[in-house]
């Protein structure tokens, strides 16, 4: 029974791991503000109060339940060292409360500064022509659903169709817990290798995306930006909006010279809200440099700006000669490449936290 018995040790030292009593009290203290009468007045901060007690029920709920678990365990293993025919029922409640801590090992390794805040993802294509458009919104459908099956909210920001097929850019906001945190590892080019069905000859084809991912942070969050250093321009909106986008000139694009950062937003019909929204894509990119200088001596190979081209991809994924996904850092793969772009990325996302934490990784056979 030593086995069981470290288990159980394990499990009941998680409280202390993840802070649980602080967490449980920031909990009360966000219901005592949601309970005020004029919570909702500020719809912005009310929203971050939901965000993040949303996020800290993620971890307490299933931390109570291996605690929980764990005393339930240490009562079976005492009542089994008296009387063995409760012996059977041992193994099987330890391989569960052992996969109730890998998932709340991999829960601890999302400690970042801004990994409890949602992400703002946008995808540009790149090489490959069409293709390389329709990957584009292959990819950005793929992220979409990943977000639904996890219960994320989904806002478009911005959003430039191909006139042919696909995508050139598109940015999206996904909000939920943990969303940055897991998504933070998808920054980088992911190469598509397909017969092309834009091409009579039926020549297969490789095609490039880029995906750029960055903390949606609070305005509370004090991020140095000089006025001076950023150059603003405005034009019309393109894409689906009906009469409106071919009228008005309500899009924004923003640039920041001493980084090159570029970001824009035509979601909206109101050139000021269209404003607000790339100030917050422009703090959000910014917020990441730093962290990303931060965490330079850790993982410098995060630092490397999305090139476009052979060598510098992330993760490719194959249609031809066979089909399948696999993660050029962490080796992590998947067989099955439809259930992959039908948001079945989760096995990647875990996979790149141990991967950056220095741990195992085990590649899916499916």
């Amino acid at each position: 029974m030593t086995a069981p018995k470290r288990s159980a040790r394990r499990l009941s030292s998680c409280g202390t791991l993840f802070d649980c009593a602080t967490k449980h009290s920031r909990i009360l203290e966000i219901d005592g503000e949601m309970a005020s009468p004029d919570f909702w007045d500020n719809q912005e901060k009310a929203q971050e109060r939901v965000a993040e007690r949303k996020g800290l029920i993620g971890i307490v709920k299933p931390l109570d339940e291996a605690l929980k678990s764990s005393d339930d365990l240490a009562a079976m293993i005492e009542m089994a060292e008296e009387d063995e025919s409760f012996a059977a029922e041992v193994p099987p409640e330890v391989e569960r409360i052992e996969a109730l801590l890998e998932d709340l090992k991999l829960k601890a390794l999302l400690n970042g500064r801004y990994d409890a805040a949602g992400a703002i993802l946008t995808i540009n294509a790149r090489d490959g022509g069409t293709d390389a458009n329709d990957w584009a919104e292959m990819l950005l459908r793929m992220y979409l659903m990943w977000a639904e099956k996890n219960d994320y909210a989904v806002e478009l920001i911005d959003r430039h169709d191909n006139e042919e097929a696909g995508i050139n850019h598109a940015s999206v906001a996904i909000r939920g817990p943990m969303a940055y945190g897991y998504l933070k590892g998808e920054t980088g080019m992911h190469r598509l290798v397909r017969i092309s069905p834009f091409n009579s000859e039926g020549k297969r084809q490789t095609s490039f995306a880029a995906v750029d991912v960055s903390p949606e942070i609070s305005d509370s969050v004090e991020i140095e930006i000089n006025p001076n250093d950023i150059r603003e321009d405005t034009f019309r909106a393109s894409g689906a909006g009906g009469q409106h986008v071919n009228k008005t000139s309500s899009a924004i694009r923003l640039t920041h010279f001493p980084t090159g950062i570029v970001v824009q937003c035509q979601s909206e019909r109101s050139q000021h809200k269209n404003r607000a929204t790339a100030w917050k894509m422009l703090r959000a990119r910014m917020a990441r440099m730093e962290e990303e200088k931060r965490e330079a001596a850790e993982a410098a190979k995060y630092q490397q700006q999305a090139k476009t081209g052979f060598g510098s991809q992330i993760r490719n994924y194959f249609l031809h000669p066979d089909q399948r996904v696999k993660d050029a850092r962490t080796k992590y793969g998947q067989g099955n490449f439809h259930a992959v772009m039908d948001g079945d990325i989760q096995g990647f996302l875990d996979a790149v936290l141990r991967w950056r934490a220095g741990q195992p990784v085990e590649e899916d056979d499916d």
